[in-house]
């Protein structure tokens, strides 16, 4: 498809897009082509921790591309030591490697952990993800997750992943064998729906893994750098992970990611790992600006305010619409529809210039920028009860 001012045809159609051409982003708000303004509550899906286009980030990466865009890998750099360093304080990790997207920071954390296996677990490779799960598009990430679309894809799959049930310890204990180095999941199953591993069931694991020696890692790619309210999301259940991963807001709008790891599972040797641009200057000074806000007492205490506010409205309008639960921790939140209606609902309010995401047939998830305003989360809102009243979508009970 061509139009007389942008090329459609030349871009590979991997999913169904509509034909919005986006020119400018501020804060909560993108304007397209034609000047019209949409109220975003998907952000890149949880990648704009500070909307978009934030002074903070924009300015750091002007400053770094005036200095130094990359010098490869194989040498230091400023902005990377600085990033990893901060990273390591404010975490319960040693070792930082930085990647370019979640999916990558994930194959390097299974990497690791199969590279633990050999070498201090006689060879053991197998790792227990879990059902529902999401963890890239890789194909080793894609094994590892336990999405139905994924299964009869680009056969033969990397084999050694088994699935357990989330919020299932006998599940997980039904899996271990000798052959089991790690167990890797989600603290909130995003592409699922919005499914949160309860804080004691992440407990649970952290003692089970201890007990058979096996690592414990948290993809952290979407609940991450203070999107449930927390800097991080195993905060909540006050466990040290072995590894963790993080991507999509640590960048705030450009491609960043890490894969981060006690001493302990640090194994990796000259060789194992790296890339092209990992760790490059540009990237990881936008990191820095990033988590310099982010990490402030202030910030996060707002985050958890502001996922709060949200999930009250959204409890109210699911009463007044007969609706379903609420779920989710801070500003990573779904709601349950009853009825498989997310796609039309999409739909309207993209018409209605709101953008929401619907992850799963019957409902919706919410991902706004960190900093969103009440007045924001409200018009949001408004838009989203006038489009059940209009369609009828679902019965009004108050």
């Amino acid at each position: 498809m061509t139009d007389a001012t942008h090329p459609f045809d030349a871009l590979m159609e991997i999913t169904a897009r509509p034909p919005v051409v986006f020119v400018r982003g501020a804060g909560s708000y993108l304007w397209d082509d034609s000047r019209k303004r949409y109220l975003d509550f998907v952000q890149g899906w949880a990648v704009n921790a500070l909307g978009h286009s934030p002074p903070a980030i924009a300015e750091a990466l002007a400053a770094q591309a005036k200095l130094l865009l990359t010098p490869s890998p194989a040498f230091y750099n400023g902005p990377s030591l600085k990033l990893a360093k901060a990273l390591v304080e404010k975490s319960c990790f040693d070792k930082v490697f930085f990647a370019n997207s979640g999916a990558e920071a994930n194959e390097g954390a299974i990497k690791l952990a199969r590279k633990y296996g050999a070498k201090y677990k006689n060879g053991a490779f197998e790792i227990i993800s879990f059902e529902g799960g999401f963890h890239g598009r890789t194909l080793a990430t894609m094994s590892a997750s336990g999405k139905k679309a994924f299964e009869p894809l680009f056969e033969p799959k990397v084999s050694g992943f088994r699935k357990a049930k989330l919020n299932d310890l006998d599940s997980v204990k039904a899996l271990i064998s000798d052959n089991t180095v790690a167990v890797m999941l989600e603290p909130i199953q995003g592409e699922a729906g919005v499914w949160p591993a309860t804080d004691q069931f992440l407990q649970e694991l952290r003692s089970l893994t201890k007990e058979h020696g096996m690592l414990l890692i948290v993809d952290e790619i979407q609940t991450g750098m203070g999107r449930t309210g927390k800097l991080f999301h195993y905060e909540h259940a006050d466990i040290d992970p072995d590894i963790m991963t993080l991507g999509k807001g640590i960048g705030g709008g450009v491609p960043l990611a890490a894969l981060l790891a006690t001493a302990h599972a640090s194994c990796f040797e000259h060789g194992d790992q790296g890339g092209t641009f990992n760790g490059n200057p540009l990237m990881c000074a936008a990191g820095l600006a990033v988590l310099e806000e982010v990490s402030k007492p202030e910030f996060l205490k707002a985050v958890t305010d502001a996922g709060l506010f949200l999930e009250s409205e959204l409890q109210k309008l699911s009463a007044r619409h007969g609706l379903g639960e609420v779920r989710g921790r801070g500003l990573l939140l779904a709601l349950d529809l009853k009825l498989p209606i997310g796609a039309a609902i999409v739909a309207e309010a993209l018409a209605d210039g709101v953008l929401i995401n619907s992850p799963q047939p019957d409902a919706l998830r919410f991902m706004p920028a960190l900093n969103v305003t009440r007045e924001e989360i409200s018009l949001m809102i408004d838009c989203l009860d006038a489009i059940l009243v209009k369609a009828g979508a679902a019965r009004r009970v108050a």
